[in-house]
Formats: structure tokens, sequence, C-alpha cells
């Protein structure tokens, strides 16, 4: 069964009046509004807002050989 409603002062409002039994388990959905929304289309992705840092961090090239001396001080490795 599916019910909409509104919120009222702090309190969801169902929009029928249908009766539901005490007790029982209700899940709630919030639901996009229309009037308040922006079109998804013109919400940037992660890379749109990420875009001027995208490729500009250079890391040690033998990072995959030595990254427990990178990351804890462990004595390096010879990479080969």
């Amino acid at each position: 069964m599916s019910q909409t409603g509104h919120v009222e002062n702090g309190n969801i409002v169902l929009d029928n009046t249908a009766t539901l039994p005490e007790g029982a388990k209700v899940r709630i959905e919030v639901l996009p509004d229309e009037n308040h929304n922006a079109p998804e289309s013109s919400i940037p992705t992660l890379y749109e807002r990420l875009r001027n840092v995208v490729g500009k961090v250079q890391g040690p090239v033998d990072a995959s050989v030595n990254h427990d001396h990178y990351l804890y001080g462990a004595q390096q490795r010879v990479s080969s």
C-alpha cells in the first residue's frame, strides 16, 4: 500500500483519510519538489566539480614499490 502526504509543523500528515492500524510499520521517502529542486542535468558531476585539480598531483615514480616507505617510514626498497 502506498500513501502520499506532506509535512505540516514538523509532522507527517497523510493526504487521504486512510486509517493505519496502531503499530503499523511505515517507510518514508522524501520526494523531489519540482518547484524548488534544480533539474538533474544542471547538477555538476564530480568530474566537473574537480576538473581544475584532476591530473595536477604528481607522486613518486616508485610509489607502488615503496608505499610502506612513503606511508609508514619503512626502509626504502630498490625498484627494479
